[in-house]
């Protein structure tokens, strides 16, 4: 079995075909940047693909930093038992915040997409939900997770939109909760030529990992051409992609950067 990068995170799969690179010649767009952005363009160019990385959603800081601060300076002090992370973005406030996380202290990551962003900012990952990668999915399976203990001191991060479902979830079995907000969810324009490849064809391929991606996707650049492949990460994202109008191609098999990408091989190596 392949194993993760110690330094990214990220699984390089094996190419198939003794060492053909079944996206050659094909430009996919990455709408994320930062340790997970790279790590995918990676993972593409070792498929012979030509990654664009385009960031199209960033964080703003959150109306109340104080707050943030003040538990991040908690969480730095072994005050909490867990920490739960519930997106990628979240992993980019820790990291420019240069948050610590005490070894003692365990994270709980609401999928693997998520995973993979603490473990290539150099943050340990302790639960990860093995069916539904979502907040519902990490609650149902938390005390499981953790042998029924109760009294849990939990630092819960979200963004400001987040409905705060694993938060109350997890005061309503008894645990200690700071909910506190992370960030706000902000679009960030792409530049111009991006905008012209995307129009004329020339990107064959958009990588989707969440709503709020979808939604710059199709405000951006919408409506994409025809020939263009758009892939969700998992069904949640393309439903929320069809909420915006934007109309999802291929669902990758598990909610991972790497299973994301082995679908757009699939589609690749089906249509050559």
């Amino acid at each position: 079995m392949t194993e993760p990068s110690p330094t990214t995170g990220f699984i390089v799969l094996p190419v198939e075909g003794g060492g053909g690179k079944p996206l050659t010649g094909w430009r996919v767009l990455v709408p994320r940047g930062g340790p997970w952005g790279d790590s995918v363009a990676a993972g593409l160019r070792a498929r012979g693909a030509s990654p664009v990385i385009a960031p199209m959603i960033n964080f703003a800081p959150a109306d109340d930093q104080a707050a943030l601060r003040d538990a991040l300076a908690k969480l730095a002090a072994g005050g909490y038992d867990w920490l739960t992370v519930t997106s990628a973005t979240t992993v980019d406030v820790l990291a420019s915040y240069g948050a610590v996380v005490p070894a003692g202290t365990k994270i709980a990551a609401v999928g693997e997409t998520t995973a993979a962003a603490l473990l290539a900012a150099g943050y340990h990952v302790d639960i990860v939900p093995s069916e539904d990668n979502s907040a519902s999915g990490l609650l149902e399976e938390w005390e499981a997770a953790t042998k029924g203990a109760t009294g849990l001191r939990v630092l819960a991060l979200r963004s400001a939109i987040a409905k705060q479902v694993l938060s109350l979830g997890l005061a309503r079995i008894g645990h200690e909760v700071d909910a506190v907000v992370a960030y706000r969810t902000i679009g960030v324009p792409v530049s111009q030529r991006v905008k012209d490849d995307v129009a004329s064809g020339t990107v064959r391929a958009v990588l989707v990992t969440s709503g709020s991606v979808a939604e710059q996707v199709q405000t951006q650049l919408g409506p994409l051409p025809d020939t263009t492949l758009v892939v969700a990460i998992g069904p949640q994202t393309q439903r929320d992609a069809a909420a915006y109008g934007l109309d999802v191609d291929v669902i990758a098999d598990e909610r991972t950067a790497e299973s994301l990408i082995d679908a757009l091989v699939r589609v690749a190596t089906q249509s050559a």
